[in-house]
C-alpha cells in the first residue's frame, strides 16, 4: 500500500498510458488496492469488487488496468470462461515496481517475486515514512460534494423552494398543452401489487397461525412459540393437517387435558420431520390418521346416538341402526360362545371363517383380548395379523383411564 500511495500521487507517481477511462489514480483506485491487500489470496472477482464498493464493473476494470500498468499487480493466472459456462477470476501477485525502488534509493536483493529490500537512501526516509503513515490509515469513500437533488431547499432564510428569483415573470403554458379533460393519463402506471412471497420465517409463522386457528387443543398457545416448535416441519413444506396428524398419531388429545399445548406439541413432534421426510410418507400418515379418527367417531357416537340422515325419515334411520345393533349383538354372542367353549381351531378354519374373524376383530378390540387370553399371542397373530392385534391393543390402552399417559 505504500507503493500504491506513491503511484497515486499525480506529482511523482504513475501517469496512465491509455487515452480512455480515468485520467489518473484516485480514491477508487486506493479502495480497490486496499481490498486486494486484505485478501489472503489475491483473487478478486470483478463482480465482487463492484458489489463491495458499489461501483460499476467497467470502473473496476479501468482501475485494475491502471494498477497493472503501474507494476503494482501482475497476472499469475489470467481468468476467463471455463467449462460449463463459469467465469473464473484472475489470480494476481501484489508487487512493488522497480521505479519505486529507484525513486527512493531502496537497495534490494534477489529477483522477481523473491526481491526484498535491505536498505534505503537517507534522503528518502522522510518520504517513505509519510507514505507508510498513509498506508496505515484505512481508505474511505469520499463524501458526495453535490446534493442528490438539484432543487433548492426549503428553509426559513429563503423566500421559496425554487432557486430562481421570486419576482421573475413566468411564461404561461401554450394553449395546446392545457388539460384536455382526458379521463386517463397518457402513460398510466402499471399495477405491480403482488402478494409478497413468504420467506422461511414467514412460512413458520403462517403454519403456526393455521395450527392455532384450526386445532382445538392449540387455541390457547402462543404463535411465536408454535412457530419455533414446528420450524422443521414448516421448512420441509408440511401443511397444518399433517402436523396435527403427526401430533395425534400416538393418540387423540383433549383440549381440556392439555395444560401446556406448546410443550405437548413439542413432545409429539420430536423427530417427526425425519420420520416422514418425503411427501408420500406424509400422505400415507395423514390418510391413516383420518381413518383412525373416523373409526373413533363411529365407535363413540355411531352406536349410541344414531344421527338423522338428511332426506330420510327419523324412524327409518332408527330402525336401520337398531337392525345393525341386533346383528352385531348376535355375532358377538356367537363368537363369545365359541371363545369360551375353546372350539376355535385355526388350522381347521376355512378362508371365509378367517376373514370373518378378522372383520369382527377390526370392530371389537375386546374380542382380540379374548383370543389372546385363549389362543395365546402367537396363534392370535397368525389368525388376525399383526396389524389388527396391535391396533386393538392400542385402542384398549387409550380407552383405559389408568393406562393412558398423563401430560
Amino acid at each position: 500500500m505504500t507503493s500504491v500511495h506513491w503511484a497515486a500521487d499525480p506529482k511523482t507517481g504513475y501517469t496512465p498510458i491509455r487515452t480512455h477511462g480515468p485520467r489518473g489514480m484516485n480514491a477508487t483506485t486506493l479502495l480497490i488496492a486496499q481490498e486486494c491487500a486484505n485478501l489472503k489470496e489475491c483473487r478478486p472477482g470483478i463482480a465482487y469488487l463492484a458489489r463491495k464498493l458499489r461501483i460499476s464493473e467497467r470502473t473496476v476494470e479501468y482501475h485494475l488496468g491502471m494498477l497493472r500498468e503501474a507494476g503494482l499487480l501482475v497476472y499469475r493466472t489470467k481468468g476467463g470462461r471455463v467449462a460449463q459456462g463459469r467465469d473464473e477470476a484472475s489470480v494476481y501477485e501484489r508487487t512493488i515496481p522497480v521505479a519505486f525502488d529507484e525513486a527512493h534509493g531502496v537497495r534490494t536483493v534477489g529477483e522477481g517475486v523473491q526481491r526484498r529490500p535491505i536498505g534505503a537512501a537517507d534522503t528518502a526516509r522522510k518520504a517513505l515514512g509519510k507514505l507508510a503513515r498513509k498506508a496505515a490509515r484505512k481508505v474511505r469513500r469520499p463524501r458526495r460534494r453535490t446534493p442528490v437533488s438539484g432543487q433548492g431547499r426549503c428553509t426559513l432564510m429563503e423566500g421559496g423552494t425554487s432557486p430562481a428569483f421570486p419576482a421573475a415573470s413566468s411564461i404561461p403554458p401554450s394553449e395546446t398543452k392545457l388539460a384536455s379533460g382526458a379521463s386517463s393519463h397518457p402513460t398510466p402506471k402499471k399495477a405491480t401489487s403482488r402478494p409478497r412471497a413468504l420467506n422461511r420465517v414467514g412460512r413458520r409463522h403462517q403454519l403456526a397461525r393455521e395450527l392455532i386457528d384450526n386445532v382445538p387443543w392449540l387455541s390457547r398457545a402462543s404463535a411465536p412459540r408454535i412457530a419455533w416448535i414446528a420450524r422443521h416441519c414448516a421448512d420441509a413444506g408440511w401443511q397444518w393437517q399433517e402436523v396435527q396428524a403427526a401430533a395425534e398419531e400416538q393418540g387423540p388429545i383433549d383440549d381440556r387435558d392439555s395444560r401446556r399445548p406448546s410443550g405437548l406439541l413439542a413432545y409429539r413432534l420430536k423427530g417427526a420431520h425425519q420420520l416422514y421426510a418425503s411427501a408420500n410418507a406424509r400422505h400415507l400418515m395423514l390418510t391413516a390418521w383420518e381413518d383412525s379418527r373416523l373409526r373413533e367417531r363411529i365407535r363413540h357416537q355411531g352406536w349410541d346416538a344414531p344421527a338423522t340422515i338428511p332426506g330420510q325419515a327419523t324412524d327409518t334411520a332408527a330402525a336401520a341402526m337398531t337392525h345393525i345393533r341386533n346383528v352385531l349383538e348376535d355375532i358377538t354372542a356367537e363368537h363369545a360362545t365359541e371363545h369360551h367353549a375353546g372350539t376355535v381351531d385355526i388350522e381347521a378354519l376355512t378362508r371365509d371363517e378367517v376373514l370373518e374373524h378378522r372383520t369382527f376383530a377390526a370392530k371389537d378390540p375386546q374380542y382380540v383380548s379374548g383370543l389372546l387370553a385363549t389362543l395365546g399371542d402367537r396363534d392370535t397373530r397368525r389368525l388376525l395379523t399383526h396389524r389388527l392385534v396391535d391396533q386393538a391393543l392400542t385402542l384398549l390402552r387409550l380407552n383405559t383411564p389408568e393406562l393412558a399417559p398423563a401430560f
